[in-house]
Parts: structure tokens; C-alpha cells; sequence
């Protein structure tokens, strides 16, 4: 397994990866509803923010395949970790959040981080170290947990 840094050119492997898990991340499982969510997530969306200074994607890849990945923004705001159904259970999430981690506390990031959790992933994210900061909240068709780990927590 590679991991590599993000780039433009992955975002159409990424903007599938996710969009092969929107049944499950959105409140209606056809989508209804979250149309800025989906949007936010395109193949357009995810080429610009893998453009921008503002986000660090982490790929892994199995051959060819995008097995998963990691996105940082603003060096402290975990904004995506997704890891394709048949990579599950591998430890491929928690190797991507350690690698992030790591690089990000190199750029100057003390250890403290937030992520808006889907409902699925709490436990992932508590395994983590994330602790609930906050109910959970639906926007634009989505539920999430938002969720923060800081260096007093861990």
C-alpha cells in the first residue's frame, strides 16, 4: 500500500469513494434533501479544495485502486477520512489519521483538532481520542457530531 499526498488528479476517485457512501451519510438515502452536501462533495469540489492551500489530502492506494483517505484543512480540521468498503477493518483509518496527525503537528499543530463527525463514525473518532464538543446537528440534509480532541484530552 502507497500513501501519498493528494492532488488534483485524485479527485474523481475521491469524489466516488465518498459518493459510494452517500445512502449512509445523508438523512434521506436517496440524497433528498442534500443537495448542497452532494455538491459540496463533487468531483469539482474535491479538485478545487485539492488545490487549495487550505487542505492536505493523504491518499492511500492499493495498485491502482484508492483504497482511502485522509483531508486536513486549516492544519486542525480533520474534513474527510473515508476508507473503501473492502478496506474496512484493516487499520487503513487509524494509519491515515496517525500519518495527518503527524504532519500536521510537523506544520506547528499542537495536537488539537475538530471534526463534524457522521453518526456512523463516532466510535472511530472516540478511538481516536475525539470527544463529543456539542449535539448533533443536521445541515443541508446531514447529521453529524461535532467532535474535538486537544492535547489536555489525550
Amino acid at each position: 500500500m502507497e500513501l501519498r499526498l493528494g492532488s488534483p488528479s485524485d479527485a474523481t476517485a475521491i469524489a466516488r469513494l465518498i459518493a459510494s457512501f452517500q445512502s449512509e451519510l445523508t438523512d434521506d438515502p436517496s440524497g433528498a434533501g442534500a443537495e448542497n452536501y452532494i455538491a459540496s462533495v463533487s468531483v469539482e469540489a474535491e479538485h478545487n479544495y485539492l488545490g487549495s492551500e487550505r487542505y492536505r489530502y493523504l491518499v492511500a492506494l492499493v495498485g491502482e485502486e484508492l483504497a482511502g483517505f485522509i483531508a486536513i484543512r486549516d492544519n486542525s480540521h480533520l474534513f474527510h477520512l473515508f476508507v473503501a468498503r473492502s478496506h474496512q477493518r484493516s487499520g487503513l483509518a487509524r494509519r491515515l489519521w496517525e500519518q495527518a496527525r503527524h504532519e500536521a503537528q510537523l506544520q506547528g499543530n499542537p495536537g488539537n483538532f475538530t471534526v463534524n463527525s457522521s453518526l456512523g463514525a463516532v466510535p472511530i473518532y472516540k478511538a481516536f481520542g475525539f470527544v463529543p464538543d456539542g449535539s448533533v446537528t443536521s445541515v443541508d440534509g446531514i447529521s453529524f457530531l461535532p467532535m474535538r480532541r486537544s492535547v489536555s484530552l489525550v
